[in-house]
Parts: C-alpha cells; structure tokens; sequence
C-alpha cells in the first residue's frame, strides 16, 4: 500500500469541492454520501476501514486495535485520491482522516504523529456533522450504541478545536438530503463572492440567505440611487381629502363588515429609549457638579431642551415616584438647594440602579397622568385596540420587541390586560416578536471588505426598522391596523377610534372591487367593455400608472396585467399636514422604468444637492405619521408573501465611526418606504389628532400628553 497521506491539490482537483462526511458510527454517513454523489452526479468516498476490518476479522486475525490507525488512514488517502480525479464539481467523502484520528484517541488515547499532522491539515470546504437522531444499527463491525450522546460531542469537539468548517445535519435521510443540497447552494454563492468556509457557516447559522450578503455587498460597491421625485403628493393630486361625513360613512362601513374578519393591531415597539433621554444622558456626562450651577450649565450649552425640561418636570408623568424615592433615601432632602434637587431628579431617572428610563423600551413608561392612574403607551394600544380593532368582541395586538425586553412587557400585560378585558367585556390576545436575525446585514470597511470582531468573527448589524416586514409578513389577519408604540394620546381614543376606522373601510371598499374584477379575470368574465371600467379604477381610484405601452397590448394581455397590477397588498396611509417635524412624507416618485407612482419618502432618500429635487422637498405639504391600514391576503383569502412587493434598493448605506474605523452598514428599506414600495397604496388627509409622537421626553409637555389640556 503506497504510504503517503498528503491530499490530491493539483490541478483539476484542485477546483473540487470536497464536503466531508464527518460523525460517530451508524449515523448515516454513507448513504449520505451516496445521496449526494447521485445527486450531482459524481464520485464519492467510500470508507477504506470497513473492508479492511472486515478482511481482518475474516480472516482471522482478530478485531480492529491501534496498529491498524495509520493503515486504515492510508488506505483512506489512496481512495480519497482515487476519486478525486474522477469527480465532478463536488467529492462527497464518506469519511476522512479527522474520523480516524478522532477514533483512535478516542479507543487508543493516541494518535499516531504523521496521522495526527495529515487529519489537521487536510482541507474541505465544508464538513456536514451527522446527528445522533437515527436508529444505531449493527453490522458485525460498529462497536455498541452505548454512550452515543458522548461520543458525538467528542466528535463536534474535534471541529471546534481544529477550527474546521462544519453544519449539522439530523432529522430522517430526505430531510438531510433536502438541508444539504439547499447548503450547497447557498455555499455556491459564498465561493463567488471570495467567502472562507468558516464565514460561510458563521452567515448560515446567522440565518441570513446567502443572495442577501451578495445583494448587500453591491450596495456597497454600486450604492444606492437617490430615489427620484416628480413632484409631493398634496390634497386632489395623490391624497384624498374627506369631509367629516365621508369620515363617519367609510368608518360606518367599516363597522358593519368587521365582524366577519379577523383584526390585528401591530405595533412596533422595539428599541430602548435612549434618544428620548439623550440630552439628559449629556447633562450627566457633561455638568460639572462641583463648579457651577445648572443655569451656567444651561447658558455655557445654550441647552433649552433642559432648560423646558427643568421648567415643566413636576408635570411630568413619573415627577410624583422619582420625587418620592429621592424623599426616602435623602431625609435631608428638603433643605437641598434647587439645582442638587434637579440633578439628583435626572441622576435617578437614568441610572441603571435607580429608574433607568433612557435603557427601557418607550412602552413601559409612564406617559400619562390620570386623575387615578399612570398609563403607559403599552396601555394605551390596549385602549385604541377596543376603540377599533375588536370583531367578535376579540381584539389581537402584536408588538414588535427586543427579547431583552419581553419580561417587562409581560408584567405589564400581567399588570392591565385583565381590567381593560372586565371594562370592556373582550378579549384581547397578545403577541410578540423580536426583529429576526436572518434581516440582520453585514458590516464592512470604507474599501467595502467585511470586517470581523477580535475573535475573527463577522460583524452584523440589526436592519432596521424595515425588518419588521419579516414580523408582519407572519400575521395571520384580514386587516392590519400599524402605528408605532409611542404616538398615542391621553384620553382620545374614541376620536382617534373614527379616523383608523374610516381608513379601514376604504381598504374594505377598495377590496371590494379588486376581488371581485380578480375574480372575473380568473373566470375569463371580462369583457371588452369593462376593461375601460377598470384601468379607470386603477388609474383614477387607485392612481397606478400603467406600464408603457398597455395601450397596444392584446385584450388578453391587457387583462394579465391588469391582474399583476391588482393582484397585491392594499395600504390606506394616514397624512397629516406638514407642520415641520422631521421624517418622511407623500411623493409621486419616478422608477428606473419611468413609470410614477405614490411613494412615502425620507429626507435622507432625497438629492437634496439637485435644485429641483430640493424644491419638491420644500414644497411638501403633508407628513407621514404611520398611521396605516393594511390589507394582506389576497381575493382568494391567502395571505399575500409580503417579502415580493419590497423594493430592495430603497434602503440606506449608514456609516458609523469607531474609534479610527469608519464602518459601513445598510439598512433595509423602512417598513412603510420601500418595504411596501409595490403596494397599493391610498394617501387620506388626516387631522393632527392623529400625530402625537413622543420623540424627546419634552414631548410629553405638549397639550395632547397633559390632561387639562384633553379634558
């Protein structure tokens, strides 16, 4: 037998790609291996131990013992060999030296040095680790199937030691099969993107497809286009404007069909609220308690956002528990002068042992003051969900929430959801979910190469609030009313209960007659003369701007597309008149096809460098809030797969520096921008009722957060 354990790395061979078959005995190595083999029609590697045991055993000279190590990995190298020039693409090895070694410290506590030094140093791209979760069966060879459990991790060990790449697969042989060939696939991608194996597996375990990173590292290569604006979407050109009986006449529909569907109210509700505090969180950092007074501090910072916050604190929702808690640990705390007062107030309020507000999530905070209780925006969604999203005396509500979080949610549900239930006679089921690690995106250098971690590990980031497509996308409802954790307000649920209900009955009238021409269309009911009636549904009532060219388009082609351009999801958006708060608004923007259509756009989407681009900008008249509405299944009551209707080149590239780097990292489009880009989207004028976000913590000084101001 030729005595040499160095792999076959020249030429053709070179460009195989070899996966190693890697685990215990009896776990489903070989046929594996010949499923693959078959698979894509190649070579695969037998194991050279099992004839060579079972000649010995035969033959009389006794069971498997230490000497037979390094021939064992001989023969294993010769065939591995062997198959290599013969395989096609892919070599598919039953086993592999790193088997051998690990078999022989594990039975013999030794390894033999030239055995040891070839395991270590030959290269697959990648191992599949068979799991335990298959019968153990006798063959006359294998040893017993006790200690399977032990054995196994002994095995895994040796990868994590050896730092090879690895994925473990388990279940029955087709569902192996099937995880293994999807494996391949995704691993296809990382070869043409100059991806090591061992990121390859860091990404996969991550749970983000592999197109995504190679999509994202174009991006940071190509960048993204500015979005391009043909004019704001105002009052009789893109927004509909309604008189107070159109109100109570769409919310009237509304109420009378609501029974028959299932209703969700989803809120996104993840993130701390450290930007709510952020001023505050400086004045700690920054004052110089021992050499001058707040008002200095105040003047040499020119900070009004501290000065209003100083002015109006006893009015604000948690002045009375901090107050009282500075009460009990200070006995002297009368006769402190005004500023220790004021800075032990914000010292308490924000430090992790004391209040710690700027580190919770903006739900569980107190934002309102009643005569006989403080509600929390979390309380205040379960108000608006009996206002308006209750059919068959049920009411859903799905927050969006970082795990870390999931306990104080849960005892404030603990707390409230059983009294608004007795109040109310309903019943209110609530969910959540955390932003997925699969919408996570990776980070890389100003030379757009991916960066990694002191422990060599890949850098990601969280998506962004686009993500939240994933969330909403797993919804099983009829309707999905959207508006985010904290614009909520004291004591108006009612009338806010109106304007959210009327914006459903548009959806409600709207599906109406989309379902209905979807299914004509699907019968092949359609008549010449009603396509007329159609595209001027589409182009008036639903202002779609058909492809080019439809016009000369045949009568059946004419009614294919007409089904594309109905057959989506339906958003009735909420605008409120732009009164100069920061974020996005209605456009009528222009595609790389030319065609317009109703966008809601950012800012930071924006040119604001191209003169006219920047005057569109200016001339805005309305504003986003997220007040949505949504329609997500389909004329045949199947939900809608919401990921196909996502513009993915509407995102954001934000660079970040830390320390001397400058990172990169991209956001996926926002929910409401280009996560629901290819939507069917209405824009209805909404009174500034509607908007009364709490951004910075002064906003909860504003009349529509203070009780004498909503009585």
């Amino acid at each position: 037998m030729e005595k040499n354990l160095k792999q076959l790395l020249k030429s053709r061979a070179t460009k195989i790609v070899r996966i190693a078959i890697f685990g215990p005995e009896s776990t489903g190595k070989t046929t594996l291996a010949k499923q693959l083999a078959d698979h894509y029609q190649t070579a695969w590697v037998p194991e050279f131990a099992r004839d060579y045991l079972q000649e010995k055993l035969d033959s009389g000279r006794g069971v498997c013992d230490s000497t037979d190590m390094l021939p064992i990995a001989y023969g294993q190298a010769k065939l591995e060999k062997e198959k290599a020039t013969i395989a096609k693409k892919y070599l598919f090895c039953d086993t592999n030296l790193m088997v051998t070694k690990v078999f022989s410290e594990l039975f013999y506590q030794y390894c033999d040095p030239l055995l040891d030094a070839a395991a270590r140093s030959h290269h697959y791209d990648l191992y599949f680790l068979t799991d335990i979760d298959v019968p153990w069966e006798a063959d006359g060879l294998r040893d017993s199937p006790e200690g399977r459990t032990t054995i196994f991790s002994v095995f895994k060990q040796a990868l994590l030691d050896h730092k090879k790449p690895f994925i473990t697969l388990s279940g029955d042989k087709e569902t192996r099969l099937n995880k293994a060939i999807s494996i391949l696939k995704e691993m296809q991608i990382a070869k043409e993107i100059g991806m090591s194996s061992l990121d390859f597996v860091q990404i996969y375990e991550h749970g983000i497809p592999m197109q995504n990173i190679k999509n994202q590292l174009e991006i940071y290569t190509t960048g993204i286009a500015k979005t391009f604006l043909d004019r704001p979407a105002t009052v009789d050109d893109g927004i509909l404007s309604l008189n107070p009986d159109d109100f109570e006449s769409k919310a009237s529909y509304y109420e009378k069909n609501k029974e028959k569907l299932k209703i969700m109210k989803f809120v996104p509700a993840s993130g701390a609220a450290t930007r709510m505090f952020k001023f505050l969180n400086e004045f700690l950092s920054d004052y110089d308690v021992a050499s001058e007074s707040i008002n200095a501090y105040i003047n040499r910072k020119n900070d009004l956002e501290l000065s209003l916050f100083l002015l109006g604190m006893d009015k604000f929702p948690f002045f009375n528990d901090v107050n009282a808690k500075l009460r009990v640990d200070f006995s002297d705390f009368e006769e402190w002068s005004s500023d220790q007062k004021q800075y032990y107030f914000i010292l308490y309020l924000l430090r992790p042992e004391f209040f710690d507000f700027a580190n919770k999530p903006k739900g569980v905070l107190p934002f309102h003051a009643y005569n006989d209780q403080i509600v929390t925006p979390f309380e205040e969604h379960l108000k608006e969900c009996v206002a308006y999203a209750i059919s068959k005396k049920q009411g859903n509500l799905h927050f969006t929430i970082t795990q870390t979080h999931q306990v104080l949610f849960e005892k404030l549900e603990q707390d409230v959801k059983q009294k608004h239930e007795q109040n109310t006679s309903t019943k209110l089921a609530i969910d959540y979910s955390y932003q997925s690690k699969k919408t996570d995106t990776i980070v890389v250098d100003t030379l757009n190469q991916w960066v990694k971690n002191e422990n060599g590990q890949l850098l990601f980031r969280p998506g962004g609030h686009g993500a939240l497509i994933e969330n909403l996308n797993t919804l099983d409802a009829d309707l999905v009313f959207v508006k985010n954790i904290d614009n909520v307000i004291l004591n108006h649920s009612q009338e806010i209960g109106l304007y959210k209900k009327a914006l459903a009955g548009i959806v409600l009238e709207l599906q109406v007659r989309i379902f209905s021409y979807c299914q004509k269309m699907d019968a092949n009911a359609i008549k010449e003369v009603e396509v007329h009636d159609i595209i001027s549904f589409v182009e008036k009532d639903l202002k779609i701007e058909l492809i080019k060219g439809f016009s000369k388009f045949t009568f059946d082609n004419q009614i294919l597309e007409l089904k594309r351009v109905l057959h989506r999801p339906i958003r009735v958006c909420g605008m409120v008149k732009n009164e100069g708060e920061p974020g996005g608004g209605p456009f009528w923007v222009v595609d790389k096809e030319g065609i317009t259509s109703l966008q809601i756009v950012e800012t930071s989407q924006i040119d604001l460098n191209n003169e006219m681009q920047q005057q569109f900008l200016e001339q805005a008249t309305h504003f986003n809030p997220v007040d949505l509405v949504c329609g997500i299944k389909n004329y045949q009551n199947q939900k809608f797969d919401l990921t196909q209707f996502v513009d993915p080149f509407s995102g954001f590239v934000v660079e970040r520096t830390t320390g001397e780097k400058t990172l990169k990292s991209y956001e996926l489009p926002g929910l409401w921008n280009g996560a629901m880009a290819n939507w069917i989207t209405i824009f209805v004028e909404v009174p500034m009722i509607t908007f009364n976000p709490v951004k910075n913590v002064n906003d909860l000084l504003k009349p529509a957060h203070q009780l004498e101001n909503t009585l």
